[in-house]
């Protein structure tokens, strides 16, 4: 590992792979039509980043442990967002405030506590929490907030590897919110080289902001280019909130991308 900063250092892509062999899953291209590659496990942080560097993912109401490689994927390219009207003029008059890695989980917390429509219940029970701060505290894990008068009212969180962003959930207690900071999400990552914004399934949400849909050899073939580039590893903090207000400025952002 060479340091980058004080604060940040990079995981050599040699790391990633040496990980990724400990803790072989099977092959996805054989999962089930569904996407489940295998069953079982922990969430260590070390199964957990060797199970995302074989495009795999954590998902489960309760024991045993499921792991996913779903068929199609739903990614964002981070220069191919869609932007309506209505989110750039929240984005240019600056109604929240965003934060990167302020409260990570705190943003966890409310993506498990925020009623979904359609569904039930959620995914992110305790041991998914307590795993994913975890590998926060190591600095693999991110969150992107929006704050509005000291209190936080929108997010996302996900982790990175190499230059690949894989968001996990996001949550909104206001207008737009979640989607202002999934924008600085898509801007920040598009700054720091990064591929493709893995956002796993598709939702009215990664819809409208242009997520396409990627086979899973197109996804597996596009992950691996990816992890070739070391990680960034520690806490984000972008050095131009200004250029993220300025968000739509001049564009058609109906139609067009950031």
């Amino acid at each position: 590992m060479a340091t980058a900063t004080r604060e940040t250092q990079l995981v050599e892509p040699e790391v990633v792979r040496l990980l990724a062999e400990r803790w072989r899953f099977p092959d996805p291209c054989e999962a089930a039509p569904e996407g489940l590659v295998a069953y079982g496990g922990d969430l260590s942080a070390s199964r957990l980043l060797a199970a995302y560097a074989q495009g795999l993912f954590p998902w489960y109401d309760e024991p045993p442990i499921l792991w996913f490689s779903p068929d199609p994927r739903t990614v964002f390219r981070p220069d191919g967002l869609r932007i309506n009207r209505t989110l750039a003029k929240n984005i240019r008059r600056g109604r929240y405030a965003i934060y990167f890695d302020r409260a990570f989980r705190q943003v966890i917390e409310a993506c498990a506590q925020i009623p979904r429509a359609g569904q039930s219940g959620t995914w992110i029970n305790q041991d998914m929490i307590e795993a994913y701060c975890a590998l926060h505290a190591m600095g693999f894990a991110h969150s992107v907030e929006s704050w509005r008068n000291d209190t936080l009212v929108g997010g996302v969180y996900g982790l990175s590897l190499g230059a690949a962003f894989f968001g996990e959930s996001m949550f909104a207690r206001e207008a737009d919110a979640s989607k202002v900071a999934f924008v600085a999400l898509a801007q920040h990552v598009h700054a720091l080289g990064f591929q493709f914004i893995d956002a796993q399934a598709p939702t009215p949400q990664t819809t409208a902001l242009g997520a396409t849909s990627w086979s899973r050899e197109v996804f597996l073939d596009a992950l691996e280019k990816a992890l070739e580039k070391p990680t960034i590893c520690g806490p984000w903090s972008p050095s131009d909130v200004e250029t993220f207000s300025k968000v739509g400025r001049g564009k058609r952002v109906d139609d067009g991308a950031i």
